[in-house]
């Protein structure tokens, strides 16, 4: 779906209820920004789907980027100390990023600011926090 267009509609079950499946989709052929161009791929959050808290980082960063996994870089690694020390597992919350691309690149190359996409905002209001993640 590269060069979707940021008004375009997303595909919905019957039900009319947008799945993370349908989200994470999305986010990996995105296009409405510049961000893509600078990212190895989208992080997009992962965890229990059925999670009662719900873990939001600004954006992935490189180590991120290179794994298509949330907070697996420095961040990543107090992350889960921190979970730890509070008796939860990683797996029964659910991780992501404001932004779903890595943008520090992009950033430090071209002096461009983070920008919210069209699929995040989407995700957001379909419930489900953002579309990527960050370490």
């Amino acid at each position: 779906m590269r060069g979707t267009k940021p008004d375009e509609q997303l595909e919905r079950p019957h039900q009319g209820r947008l799945t993370l499946a349908m989200l994470r989709r999305e986010a990996a052929s995105c296009t409405a920004c510049d961000l893509y161009k600078r990212a190895t791929q989208t992080v997009f959050g992962e965890g229990s789907v059925s999670a009662r808290m719900v873990l939001v980082g600004e954006q992935p960063g490189n180590d991120e980027d290179l794994a298509g996994r949330p907070f697996v870089g420095p961040a990543g690694r107090f992350l889960d100390e921190a979970l730890e020390r509070a008796g939860l597992d990683r797996r029964s919350v659910y991780i992501t990023n404001a932004e779903s691309t890595s943008s520090g690149r992009a950033r430090r190359a071209a002096g461009a600011e983070s920008t919210t996409s069209p699929a995040r905002t989407r995700s957001r209001r379909a419930g489900h926090g953002s579309t990527r993640s960050s370490g």
